[in-house]
């Protein structure tokens, strides 16, 4: 299972590392990729929960914006 989603407020690598944090301690995260420059956040795992992604990216600091289609 695959989740994309736009993310405002990012610019450096501080960003990528505090997103990534806590994505990953969302339960059946296996991989998160940010991509500053297109402004997206893409999670991969089994039986993620939409809205648990979306609290840890906001408890990082961070804005969510609607999910991107797969």
């Amino acid at each position: 299972m695959t989740q994309h989603y736009n993310v405002s407020g990012m610019s450096c690598g501080h960003c990528v590392a505090s997103i990534t944090e806590e994505v990953r301690e969302v339960a059946g995260v296996s991989e998160v990729v940010v991509d500053l420059a297109a402004n997206t956040v893409t999670v991969h795992g089994t039986d993620l929960d939409d809205e648990r992604l979306r609290a840890a990216i906001v408890e990082a600091g961070y804005e969510v914006g609607e999910a991107v289609p797969a």
